[in-house]
């Protein structure tokens, strides 16, 4: 029997998508046939992967109008690469239905990884798009039979709103076995790593800065809220403080992740698709063995009794988010370090892979 071909494929210009790149390793390396689609709508970075990938060309102005001639374009791409020996894999809802379609006119497999819960990201909330989204939801997630998702939190509530158990598989980075002295940084470094979105809680951790002295905040990331972030430090004369490293390769951020004293996910309860997440930068911490502060959001919290990882924060309030700040800087980085080690041993991409790749050998075999 020929290796079975997986068209994978997701509205992403895919250069800094870790959980894509770690998901189309993981098949490639164990026999399936890869290949990537994305676009170019952030930008069409260089790229060297071991398999075949390419970028569908996006010409609209507006992030609206592109997931429409996104999913156009897709589907005429995949309607030419699909044959009897094809799995397809869509990521996230924006890339779901081309692949929905071609599925069921082509009886083949589907695969569906939910990064998120997309119809309930802050990003759509209250606007007409949430609608479209949630009526895509309501009209193809219940017919779904293979679909995974990124934490348990995201698992029940497909599970309680479509009758469907995705499997998870959580974006854990790879284990890395980290023999180095760590740094003894003066100033100490704060990190925060990831998307400059609203309800991250940058805007408060930027004014906890007020609080900590002989301390730099290093934001590493871009998005939509960097001019008003950037704007807000000026404004609070916190320049010496707050430093802006935009956005950096994965291997970059790696680097940058390791000399932290401590990290941050402080996200707020910007409805359910952030509510329920695990975010990838409380992972990536842990694996750099770096201790930090968290939202007391039910995944987080479930982390924290688990594992000694750092400090649950009270409230948003600037004040308390520098109090958990300064409880982790006065322990110090060396005292959390059994908790961090029993923590990357277990939340790993290598522990993730037998689940996502149990999905595709039944997909395989439909």
């Amino acid at each position: 029997m020929s290796r079975k071909k997986i068209l994978v494929s997701a509205f992403s210009n895919l250069t800094t998508d870790q959980r894509i790149e770690k998901v189309c390793k993981t098949l490639h390396d164990n026999g399936f046939e890869i290949e990537l689609i994305g676009n170019n709508w952030n930008g069409e970075e260089e790229m060297s992967r071991p398999y075949p990938f390419s970028r569908i060309s996006v010409h609209s102005k507006t992030l609206k109008t592109a997931y429409f001639e996104f999913n156009v374009k897709l589907y005429k791409v995949l309607q030419r690469k699909i044959d009897g020996n094809t799995i397809l894999l869509a990521n996230d809802l924006d890339a779901l239905l081309p692949n929905y379609m071609l599925a069921k006119k082509f009886k083949i497999p589907l695969v569906f990884d939910s990064h998120e819960i997309f119809s309930e990201m802050p990003a759509v909330q209250g606007k007409m798009s949430q609608k479209i989204w949630r009526l895509l939801q309501k009209k193809t997630v219940p017919h779904l039979s293979m679909m995974i998702t990124a934490s348990e939190g995201y698992a029940n509530w497909f599970q309680k709103k479509y009758g469907v158990k995705p499997t998870v598989v959580q974006n854990a980075p790879r284990k890395v076995d980290l023999k180095f002295e760590i740094p003894e940084n003066q100033p100490k470094i704060i990190l925060y790593q990831g998307a400059l979105n609203p309800f991250r809680g940058i805007e408060k951790a930027i004014l906890a800065m007020h609080h900590i002295e002989n301390t730099v905040f290093k934001i590493a990331g871009d998005g939509p809220r960097r001019k008003e972030f950037e704007d807000l430090v000026i404004q609070e004369k916190l320049q010496n403080k707050v430093i802006f490293l935009g956005k950096l390769l994965p291997d970059d951020l790696r680097k940058v992740t390791r000399t932290a004293d401590v990290g941050m996910s402080i996200e707020e309860n910007g409805g359910d698709s952030y509510y329920f997440s695990l975010p990838n930068k409380v992972l990536d911490c842990i694996q750099a063995r770096v201790p930090v502060i968290l939202s007391a959001l039910p995944e987080l919290l479930s982390i924290k009794k688990l594992f000694d990882v750092g400090e649950i924060i009270e409230n948003h309030q600037p004040e308390n988010i520098a109090k958990a700040l300064k409880t982790v800087l006065d322990r110090g980085r060396k005292s959390y370090q059994p908790a961090l080690e029993r923590a990357a041993s277990q939340l790993c991409w290598e522990n993730e892979e037998p689940k996502l790749l149990e999905v595709f050998r039944k997909a395989s075999q439909l």
